[in-house]
């Protein structure tokens, strides 16, 4: 913490901006958002669990509920969504209850959630511990959080070819694209956060682009452009522009000419406390002898085997 207050690695203000400019094209840039609602109805559709009350953080512009309408009749879908959002104006595409809500302070009360969801807008906050065990409050006992967020390898190629362009042109460097969560890192989060059994994956998505600037009109469409707190305000140098894209092509060219981009999305399971759940073993409690179920004889260690 600073003398000042707490570190802000993003401008949420700006974020927000850039997701309420982006609201009116959204459509034709959200493919990756649609791409994780319907993973992550797909997960739900799989719990043999009813949920009353759900809520869709970062809902973007409804996806998620568009995705689970696909499963109608199947297991996971809310009786109620609660679609939340930071900017109304993305907001206000979504359907159900809706609510403008930012992911830092969320408006709920205390177990008052059965099922709460996140798709692809976590990562954009500062506080995402504190983010989490806001979630783990609002949700009753037993109840469910899952959520997809960019991981660290997102963008890896744009980052190393920004990088790079901006040392040989600049001298030196600017944060221009946002950090994200390691898988490593996220199941420790959501224990600290007080989850109760957490699993955390990631699914790498490569997207083809005819040159880096579509990727970064993408990238904007998206609302997923740089609103980190240190960035440069003014616009990008062209001649560090252009360099980027030199770089970008050159170490990361395909061969029919155009250029990829890694998005890995990090997905994460919790369940908030209840006295039902299942729980981990004590050490030295096991019945059965590991040596037992492989079928071979227990040596102690140091003990010579025979041939």
């Amino acid at each position: 913490m600073s003398p000042s207050g707490p570190i802000r690695v993003f401008d949420r203000p700006a974020h927000a901006r850039r997701r309420a400019r982006a609201a009116a094209g959204f459509a034709g840039h959200d493919f990756l958002v649609r791409r994780a609602s319907i993973d992550i109805a797909e997960r739900l559709a799989g719990i043999n669990r009813d949920f009353a009350l759900a809520l869709d953080l970062g809902c973007h512009q409804g996806a998620l509920a568009a995705a689970l309408a696909d499963t109608a009749g199947m297991a996971g879908k809310p009786d109620m969504l609660i679609s939340a959002d930071i900017a109304p104006a993305m907001l206000a595409h979504a359907p159900g209850p809706r609510v403008a809500a930012d992911e830092e302070a969320l408006p709920f009360r205390d177990a008052s959630l059965d099922l709460a969801v996140s798709v692809l807008s976590l990562h954009w906050v500062n506080d995402l511990p504190g983010a989490l065990i806001q979630i783990r409050r609002a949700l009753k006992p037993d109840g469910l959080f899952m959520a997809a967020l960019f991981g660290g390898d997102t963008l890896t190629e744009l980052r190393q070819s920004l990088a790079e362009a901006e040392i040989e042109c600049e001298g030196g460097l600017s944060p221009r694209v946002s950090p994200f969560v390691d898988i490593r890192d996220m199941g420790s989060l959501m224990q600290r956060a007080g989850f109760a059994l957490p699993v955390v994956d990631a699914d790498r998505v490569t997207v083809r682009y005819a040159d880096p600037m579509r990727l970064m009109a993408e990238l904007r469409g998206m609302g997923e452009s740089n609103a980190l707190s240190e960035r440069r305000r003014g616009p990008m140098r062209r001649a560090t522009l252009m360099r980027t894209g030199e770089i970008y092509r050159e170490k990361f060219g395909l061969a029919d000419g155009r250029v990829p981009a890694t998005f890995e999305i990090v997905t994460a399971t919790g369940w908030a406390p209840h006295e039902s759940q299942q729980k981990p073993l004590r050490p030295g409690s096991a019945e059965t002898r590991l040596a037992e179920a492989l079928g071979t004889s227990e040596r102690k260690a140091g003990e010579k085997t025979g041939r």
